[in-house]
């Protein structure tokens, strides 16, 4: 397949959501809402849930199921108040020693007039200093779409999963095309460009694990992918419960640090290859 016939795979009406995810993967789950300022974001579900008999606190994006949760829960795009309230159960986390599992399904962050009032970058801003210095694991899958500083927003862990079909992008192929070349249309063209399926993050690193689909999508036999996120949280919640906090933090900065491939040219490299333009 293309990388954007993949993309559709991704964004099947039909492919799992976090509220999906939640209900299979936990032995039970009990929700808080609020982030003790503004209100509660219907695009962020977080609280407190059991995975074989392990406790953790679940952060979560939801996109919604059908029209009229969708627009409840905004498409999966968070104000302000739902990385304010990831960043309130994160901390509560870190108070009680309980790792945190971040499920990742988002077209970007809301980017409306009343999310720039209420501190959008500085709420985003804020959740990844505080994940980066967290004193607890942190494990993040991707599940879905990972568009834009959207998803890093709660995307700063440890380890970082991803399923087979999923995305992670600095922009979505669509805002990149507009950028480029104003023409959205050239959406294909930009989706090879910028590599963001799972085989290349894997390869530069920004990705640990592929968790493997069924042939054709996650909606297609959705219980082999909670199965397999299962046990990749279960799996990486062990090793990391094993590594002594200090050495946690350090390991947690130098993945970060070594995020990507840089590639450098001298000067004559760079001359000849202006000539040649």
């Amino acid at each position: 397949m293309t990388p954007w016939e993949r993309m559709q795979i991704c964004r099947h009406p039909e492919r799992p959501r976090s509220s999906h995810f939640i209900e299979k993967i936990t032995d039970s789950f009990t929700e808080l809402h609020g982030d003790r300022l503004f209100g509660d974001d219907p695009a962020i579900i977080g609280g407190l849930g059991y995975i074989g008999g392990r406790r953790f606190i679940i952060i979560a994006q939801e996109k919604g199921n059908d029209t009229e949760s969708r627009i409840k829960r905004n498409f999966g795009m968070c104000h302000p108040e739902g990385y304010r309230k990831a960043l309130r159960l994160m901390e509560m986390a870190e108070k009680f020693s309980i790792p945190v599992v971040c499920l990742i399904d988002t077209p970007g962050a809301y980017c409306g007039l009343a999310a720039e009032e209420r501190g959008q970058g500085a709420a985003i801003a804020t959740n990844l200093m505080k994940m980066s210095q967290l004193k607890t694991p942190i494990i993040c899958t991707l599940i879905g779409e990972g568009a834009s500083v959207g998803a890093l927003g709660i995307g700063v862990g440890d380890v970082f999963g991803m399923l087979e079909h999923a995305y992670y992008s600095v922009i979505s192929p669509e805002g990149c095309a507009m950028i480029l070349f104003k023409d959205a249309k050239q959406h294909e063209k930009v989706t090879e460009v910028l590599k963001v399926q799972s085989e290349y993050l894997k390869e530069v690193g920004v990705v640990d694990e592929i968790i493997p689909e069924p042939e054709g999508g996650a909606h297609l036999n959705p219980f082999f992918v909670y199965q397999g996120v299962r046990e990749f949280v279960l799996r990486q919640e062990a090793l990391l419960r094993s590594v002594p906090l200090d050495q946690l933090l350090q390991n947690r900065y130098d993945r970060f640090r070594r995020l990507g491939v840089v590639e450098e040219i001298t000067s004559y490299e760079k001359e000849l290859s202006e000539s040649h333009i």
